[in-house]
């Protein structure tokens, strides 16, 4: 009995420590669950697919009329800032970009608008794939730009949401009162 006692003590050691291992957490799985909170996981705030969700090209060109950038503009920031990342990340050629960041808000089109929205998604999706591919080492070289870009998308999207209180159009349970 005590044998049977010991052995069942002590297997239920090792699953309890194989458990807490398996939740330990890892810098990919930090990166990742950064980029996906900011693209298209709903939790602490709202992310960049939520709040883009349902807008009209109409809705995405509004602007205050005091120089601050419209929803279309800002989804194409992201879309710019995102795709620079994910080429660099993967050693694909750049396009020309002469270094102004004005130049990245300023090419929206009320006509792209649906298209601007899917290759957001699909431009954050491959960048979270691209991080999930990734070895420790190549991760190691790229964790602070990689959060940076996260917290970078984040912020752009509470400025969408913000927009988008200010037109009258946000849907509250969407996430935010």
């Amino acid at each position: 009995m005590k044998k049977i006692f010991l052995i069942t003590i002590s297997a239920s050691m090792i699953l309890s420590a194989a458990a807490q291992q398996s939740k330990t957490p890892t810098l990919k799985s930090i990166l990742l669950e950064q980029l996906r909170l900011s693209h298209n996981v709903k939790d602490w705030f709202v992310p960049v697919n939520i709040a883009l969700e349902g807008l009209t090209p109409e809705q995405a060109s509004w602007t205050d009329g005091k120089g601050n950038h419209s929803i279309g503009q800002l989804a194409n920031h992201l879309l710019f800032w995102n795709l620079q990342l994910l080429n660099k990340f993967k050693n694909l050629p750049q396009p020309p970009f002469d270094g102004n960041n004005d130049e990245t808000f300023n090419s929206f089109n009320t006509r792209n608008w649906k298209a601007t929205v899917q290759r957001l998604d699909s431009v954050l999706t491959a960048l979270e794939k691209a991080v999930e591919e990734s070895d420790h080492s190549k991760l190691q070289s790229w964790y602070s730009t990689i959060a940076h870009v996260g917290t970078h998308n984040a912020y752009h999207t509470g400025q969408i949401i913000y927009i988008r209180k200010l037109q009258g159009n946000w849907d509250p349970d969407k996430g935010v009162k």
